[in-house]
């Protein structure tokens, strides 16, 4: 499904991942460990599109996606839970999943709406709630729903469980 080989990416002069391989298969669950700045968020980054990578490559489903645009890589079926969630504080829950969904039908995304509520409860009942008034984990919640909204084939998250609870870990 995705293939990143001998990837580099740089921060100006300064080399954040260099020469990095991954192999991820379909249906599979990989995690990244490491130490601060190791390179796990730039490597996410290059992925989804946020960043462009200086050499190498990254292939997905056999397609060749380096340095595409997020938005492009969103409509392929690549999705980013970015860290500290990055979610719109001053729209209501139910904006911030729409926004999710906006490469999806309107039909799509009502019925992507309720199955977001199936599945994360409280958001169902924050709905007209400004974003920027949720918990920690209730904002977690929501940008792992957003993210699910465009119905990817890969989802990547980016340290999930920071600012969590430890009792939600």
């Amino acid at each position: 499904m995705l293939e990143v080989s001998r990837l580099t990416t740089r921060y100006g002069a300064i080399s954040a991942l260099r020469d990095a391989d991954l192999r991820v298969g379909s249906g599979e669950v990989v995690g990244l460990i490491g130490p601060n700045g190791a390179g796990k968020t730039t490597l996410l980054g290059s992925i989804a599109g946020l960043l462009s990578p200086a050499a190498g490559s990254i292939t997905f489903e056999g397609a060749d996606i380096t340095g595409h645009s997020p938005e492009k890589l969103l409509r392929l079926g690549v999705a980013l839970v970015p860290e500290h969630r990055r979610i719109f504080g001053d729209l209501t829950v139910e904006e911030n999943l729409k926004i999710g969904g906006i490469t999806r039908s309107r039909d799509e995304r009502a019925e992507l709406l309720d199955e977001m509520g199936e599945r994360f409860p409280v958001l169902q009942e924050k709905r007209t709630v400004a974003a920027g008034y949720l918990s920690g984990g209730e904002s977690q919640q929501l940008a792992i729903a957003r993210a699910l909204m465009s119905k990817p084939r890969l989802l990547m998250m980016d340290e999930p469980s920071l600012g969590l609870a430890p009792v939600l870990v």
